[in-house]
């Protein structure tokens, strides 16, 4: 599993820019006033052979008892119980404020692994200017500059020290061809752990009418037909802390650590309700993460015709970037619909971890190549020579010639279609990785 750090602290003190680079992204909006964070925003990031989700979380007032920075703070508290290490962040050329002291008194009762950070202070001398904020009771400063990227690596080497990561975390890349981990993710009361339970035959997992049942991310040896399967449910909320008060049933980490430790994810949908933000953001992670997914929409029984129009509708427009993936439509509390699931995800197992033969891929490549040349750009048109498989789970196809820089995005899913359909890779993204040839008398001219 990942580990998770929160970034914490009050309004414009440069958490969003920290976020940005720990994650190597422009993902969280940045600007220069107080506030402009007010949900939580997730993000992967990596060091050396580790990798680990970040948190960016708005300014936070801990005793705010009404209007937006009351939400902002439930936001927050979320944000730190989910979290491994948080990350208390302050401005060092702001100095100490009242609210630094507030939030730091609720870390300290937390009882969390806390690192203080103090921010902008590039060009600032650690000792005395920085002597201030040993007040807040949390240990050593640690100076760093988000927007300049100094300190960053030595913050990070800290907040993962005590998670005793000993080497490079579990990918589900590495596949063992005995088991299959299966991923059930899903908003909260879409039938997941009761989906589970009618695989089973028995209550395994606590079934009820009510967002969030599941607290935790529940893992279950499972065989079917002579083939090992470990069926993860993925969680809502971990367990209420003494000083922690639920205020969502549904933890987007332990939904992200499942897809990501998993083989194949199977993603439940709500015929009552149709494909919401929540599930596209689901299905998104799932694309990047390169997981093979399967689609079931639950609760088919439920709905009338008009409505089974619109939710597949809802598919079509919403998750377009899903539409390798097979689509089934059941009913876990009645047990409708279930066989046709387990033959996809086997398939999707299969064509994830497939392996492709150089000579086949590059038959193919130079067949679409016949049938349709790539667009010529100025003088130059790309020549496509050949291509090997470079990994899989996902499947990986690198494709080598000259002047390949200049292939569009449209030829490339032109490609993609292609190999899908030699290979017959369904239910698995597909990564075509272009690597253009130097060539050996530039230097000689």
């Amino acid at each position: 599993m990942k580990p998770v750090l929160a970034l914490v602290g009050r309004p414009n003190v440069g958490k969003s820019t920290l976020f940005n680079r720990l994650t190597r992204s422009r993902d969280a909006i940045v600007a220069d006033f107080a506030g402009l964070t007010r949900d939580r925003h997730y993000g992967d990031g990596r060091q050396g052979a580790h990798e680990f989700i970040v948190i960016d979380t708005g300014g936070f007032e801990p005793d705010a008892t009404s209007g937006i920075y009351r939400e902002m703070a439930k936001q927050t508290r979320q944000a730190v119980a989910e979290a491994d290490v948080v990350i208390f962040v302050v401005d060092a050329r702001a100095g100490l404020s009242a609210q630094d002291h507030d939030i730091a008194n609720f870390l300290r009762r937390l009882g969390k692994p806390t690192l203080l950070a103090a921010n902008k202070a590039e060009g600032m001398q650690a000792g005395a200017q920085l002597s201030e904020f040993f007040e807040l009771g949390l240990g050593e400063v640690y100076p760093i500059s988000a927007a300049h990227g100094q300190g960053i690596r030595s913050l990070v080497e800290l907040a993962l020290e005590p998670l005793n990561l000993a080497g490079p975390l579990d990918d589900a890349g590495e596949v063992d061809s005995g088991l299959i981990k299966l991923a059930v993710a899903g908003r909260p009361n879409v039938g997941k752990s009761t989906l589970i339970n009618t695989w089973l035959g028995e209550e395994r997992l606590v079934a009820f009418d009510l967002p969030g049942t599941t607290r935790d991310a529940i893992t279950v040896p499972f065989e079917r037909n002579g083939q090992r399967f470990e069926l993860i449910d993925t969680a809502g909320l971990r367990r209420k802390g003494k000083v922690f008060e639920a205020i969502e049933k549904f933890s987007v980490v332990k939904t992200l650590q499942a897809i990501g430790t998993a083989n194949v994810v199977l993603l439940l949908l709500d015929a009552t309700q149709g494909v919401t933000d929540q599930d596209a953001h689901i299905a998104g992670y799932i694309l990047e993460s390169g997981r093979a997914v399967v689609l079931a929409v639950n609760k088919w029984d439920a709905v009338d015709e008009y409505q089974r129009e619109l939710v597949q509708r809802s598919i079509e427009t919403r998750l377009p970037f899903l539409k390798f993936a097979a689509v089934h439509v059941i009913s876990a509390q009645k047990r409708q619909g279930l066989g046709p699931v387990w033959l996809s995800i086997a398939q999707a197992h299969k064509a994830a971890t497939c392996k492709m033969s150089t000579p086949v891929l590059t038959r193919v490549l130079l067949e679409a190549v016949q049938f349709q040349s790539p667009k010529r750009a100025g003088m130059f048109r790309p020549k496509l020579r050949y291509a090997h498989q470079g990994g899989m789970n996902p499947p990986v196809i690198v494709i080598h010639g000259n002047s390949l820089e200049h292939v569009t995005d449209a030829y490339k899913r032109f490609l993609e279609g292609r190999f899908r359909k030699e290979f017959n890779l369904t239910g698995t993204p597909l990564r075509i990785e272009l690597k253009t040839s130097q060539n050996p008398y530039v230097d000689k001219a």
